[in-house]
């Protein structure tokens, strides 16, 4: 992620302030540690910590800060555009929130996709700004999915993050673990069947079981609204048809994925998918030479590669008539 922001930022020549999540300063001071032993001349790159509302509102309205970076979610990406407006009309970039569909069609290579699927929801204990948290799968072959993708869930080892063989560690605080739980509280009302998980997992710090609902409808707010936790429906489609459909059926368009053994499927439904990103038989792949971000209330611009340098450049037309005068 500092490579995300500091790197284009540099690049173009700019002075960077980089501002870490109130929940994780010590990664960003580590991060500055590393600037200095790299050799940066002081005052290149600076750490602020602090809580949003003070110093990511002081960032914003800043009228001598031309651009901000964020990411994080939609609700804060509106409050930094509005104070981008207020103050001297900041360029903004804005990586945030997703719901992320992941659609596996029956000729997929099914040990490939479920292990992928299950990556792609469960890494970073599903604190993943595009974590594939619906889970789209053919009629013909949503049973066996669904069989072989709980038991891959139950193998996920949640624990301790320091010990080599945990897969998923707990949420980054309170507030979140309550929320996440609020989710799961809100499924199980709303109608939709707990595969597996569904509950906290032990009886100390912030972990959750990892959790598949299904029999689950789109207007569901597990459906719609981003958890950002360890949680994910399964739903079945027909046809290609409404797969694209339900895919494309939420205010998000950060990520989604392609699970085909078919190249012709996979470009087709590729280009329907309203998604900044789209990964064809694998998730969460990300290389620093392709540009990463998304539609609709997923952000705007992009991150990486030649598009991110854009975002902190100015382009300027200077003409110069070098013949006599014209008038006069």
């Amino acid at each position: 992620m500092w490579a995300w922001k500091i790197g284009p930022a540099i690049a173009a020549g700019n002075t960077v302030v980089l501002k870490t999540a109130e929940q994780t300063p010590l990664s960003g001071l580590y991060a500055a540690k590393l600037v200095k032993e790299a050799g940066f001349p002081p005052g290149v790159i600076n750490i602020l910590s602090g809580f949003g509302k003070v110093a990511g509102a002081a960032i914003s309205h800043h009228m001598d800060i031309d651009k901000v970076a964020f990411t994080g979610s939609t609700l804060v990406g509106r409050t930094i555009l509005q104070a981008a407006a207020k103050s001297n009309l900041k360029k903004v970039t804005l990586e945030l929130g997703g719901k992320s569909p992941n659609i596996v069609f029956p000729d997929a290579n099914i040990d490939n996709a479920i292990s992928w699927v299950n990556f792609g929801i469960y890494f970073n204990h599903g604190q993943c700004c595009c974590a594939g948290s619906r889970i789209l799968v053919h009629e013909s072959i949503y049973d066996k999915f669904l069989e072989r993708f709980k038991e891959r869930t139950l193998a996920n080892k949640v624990g301790n993050p320091f010990e080599p063989d945990t897969f998923q560690g707990p949420q980054v605080s309170q507030v979140q673990f309550d929320r996440i739980m609020g989710y799961i509280e809100d499924g199980k009302k709303s109608g939709a069947k707990v595969v597996t998980g569904g509950a906290r997992h032990g009886d100390k710090g912030y972990f959750i079981q990892p959790t598949i609902f299904t029999d689950v409808n789109e207007n569901m707010k597990i459906v719609q609204e981003e958890i950002f936790g360890p949680v994910c429906t399964v739903q079945k489609f027909k046809d290609e048809e409404e797969a694209i459909r339900i895919a494309n059926k939420t205010v998000y368009g950060l990520a989604a994925a392609v699970h085909t053994e078919n190249i012709n499927t996979a470009i087709r439904v590729s280009n329907a998918l309203r998604a900044g990103t789209v990964w064809v038989n694998n998730y969460n792949m990300i290389h620093y030479q392709s540009p990463f971000g998304g539609y609709k209330e997923s952000g705007i611009g992009r991150e990486l590669g030649s598009y991110a340098l854009e975002n902190y450049t100015e382009v300027k037309t200077v003409r110069i008539y070098l013949g006599e005068a014209l008038f006069g």
